[in-house]
């Protein structure tokens, strides 16, 4: 059976909100920006650039006022922030945010956890939202494909979250496997079903790798007609709140994967591998992305004597 693969995926990078809001080690303000800048460069049209929550619940984005307010914004490129309530949405759209993403879990346990507030507090906080804001908005629906605390999640459920964040304005979806429990034939099936009661504009599909179905989550997901993805440079990531979480898939192993498949991205992947390279240094440890390890397949070796 022929595929056709010549329509674009695109690929949107989240790994200076998701990517370091795990991480021990204090990325300073300054190494921040430059990141974003160096993102920015690469070719991406949507960066979710830091997040505007309690500082307690995740100190190491607690300056997202200062890194919003030093980027360099490059034309074309939308800079995301993640917001849980009112108060964080106005503290957004005061550093300059174009865009915010709301989060809610289909699982009432991991919202608890995650949100510290029950699903419908959740709901009833976005409409405030809605109606307090004139920003584009992005709903993001947490645990869609499993939960870490109640197991497999109703696709009824996620449907009906789905059609409520539309119903009152919310224009992207954002069905995210907050911990790598999405298996290919699952995600076809939910993706279906979700592209229904949304056009695959405004659908983005937001995957970990934490048992290595990453890639192959994608592949089914575009197969089955999403063309927006979430991914995190060097595979950074992980949530807090979610037991045995692990990175986001790597998006410089995404956009090669592309590459060779002939999949369009637009996004330059030599200078996205140069950039990743970086990372160890910048976290303090080893980051899970291959392809900046191995190189890409055209990077050839001399022969040896």
């Amino acid at each position: 059976m022929t595929r056709d693969y010549s329509e674009q995926l695109i690929v949107q990078e989240v790994a200076p909100r998701d990517g370091l809001q795990i991480e021990a080690k204090w990325v300073e303000t300054a190494d921040k920006i430059a990141l974003i800048d160096g993102l920015s460069a690469c070719g991406f049209t949507r960066i979710e650039a830091g997040s505007f929550v309690s500082p307690k619940a995740i100190p190491a984005l607690r300056d997202g006022d200062a890194v919003f307010h030093g980027i360099r914004r490059a034309p074309g490129v939308v800079y995301v922030a993640l917001v849980p309530n009112v108060k964080g949405a106005q503290r957004a759209v005061a550093a300059g945010a174009d865009e915010l993403n709301l989060v809610m879990s289909a699982s009432q346990t991991h919202n608890r956890a995650n949100m510290r507030m029950s699903c419908q507090a959740s709901l009833d906080g976005f409409a405030e939202i809605v109606r307090t804001t004139n920003i584009r908005l992005n709903g993001t629906v947490a645990t869609s494909f499993g939960c870490p605390f109640e197991g497999n999640i109703d696709e009824d459920r996620v449907v009906s979250i789905v059609r409520s964040y539309r119903e009152m304005g919310i224009e992207g979806i954002t069905l995210a496997d907050t911990t790598g429990m999405a298996n290919p034939r699952q995600v076809e099936r939910v993706v279906l079903r979700v592209l229904e009661h949304v056009p695959a504009a405004a659908l983005t599909l937001h995957f970990h790798n934490t048992r290595g179905l990453g890639l192959a989550n994608v592949l089914a997901a575009y197969d089955a007609g999403a063309r927006r993805f979430d991914a995190a440079l060097g595979g950074l990531g992980g949530c807090p709140f979610a037991p045995g979480a692990s990175g986001n898939i790597c998006t410089e192993d995404l956009v090669n994967m592309c590459d060779e498949m002939g999949i369009p991205t637009g996004i330059d992947l030599e200078r996205l591998i140069a950039l990743s390279r970086t990372l160890p240094a910048l976290v303090g440890h080893e980051v899970p992305g291959q392809v900046a390890k191995a190189g890409r397949n055209s990077d050839l070796h001399p022969v040896p004597d």
